[in-house]
């Protein structure tokens, strides 16, 4: 949950660590797509793969991780809530 906050930080100064968060992003403004949405959608896929060279439980455990990081995000970042001011 501390991650996903750090993350709601991140994207309401217009920042992100890169990689998916970058595509997240951009997703949202070309096309109105939440990010969170996207995020959680596309580590969730991650995940997915990674039933093929890991074991289910350590899987499992991490999706459940993803899960928690990405509802921070989904529930609380809205495009043009609390943005910093420059």
């Amino acid at each position: 949950m501390l991650i996903g906050t750090g993350l709601l930080v991140m994207f309401r100064h217009q920042a992100s660590f890169g990689g998916i968060n970058i595509l997240a992003l951009f997703l949202e403004k070309r096309f109105g797509w939440p990010a969170g949405t996207v995020q959680m959608a596309i580590d969730l896929g991650i995940l997915a793969g990674a039933f093929l060279v890991m074991d289910a439980g350590r899987v499992a455990w991490s999706a459940l991780g993803s899960l928690a990081v990405n509802a921070v995000l989904v529930w609380n970042h809205r495009p043009g809530r609390y943005l910093a001011q420059a």
